[in-house]
């Protein structure tokens, strides 16, 4: 069963950048689409954004240009290096492997594998 932790948040001022990992166990990882997910205080869970298996990405509009996903496939690990935050970037974020298919989704119930979330918080 493939487990994923991730790490990397706390609290930066608006402006700030911060990079969030998530370490995923498992030896085919290569294979999966990895995504980030987040939920804003009183929010539902909203799409960041997913990397495939060669490395090609796709974004959300609300964080385009901001937000970057990489993976490291001998590490088993994804990251979302995250620039030029901003107060409503404030969410507990998820990252999350597609194992099944390998077809980048934006829907979370595609995604069979989740963290258990790190919480970024922005300041104004």
């Amino acid at each position: 069963q493939v487990q994923l932790v991730e790490s990397g948040g706390g609290l930066v001022q608006a402006g700030g950048s911060l990079r969030l990992s998530c370490a995923a166990s498992g030896r085919t990882f290569s294979s999966y689409i990895m995504a980030w997910f987040r939920q804003g205080p009183g929010k539902e869970r909203e799409f960041v954004g997913f990397i495939n298996r060669s490395g090609s990405t796709y974004y959300a509009d609300s964080v385009k240009g901001r937000l970057t996903i990489s993976r490291d496939n001998a590490k088993n690990t994804v990251y979302l290096q995250m620039n030029s935050l901003k107060p409503e970037d404030t969410a507990v974020y998820y990252c999350a492997a597609r194992t099944a298919l390998p077809v980048g989704s934006i829907r979370s119930r595609d995604y069979e594998v989740w963290g258990q979330g790190t919480q970024v918080t922005v300041s104004s």
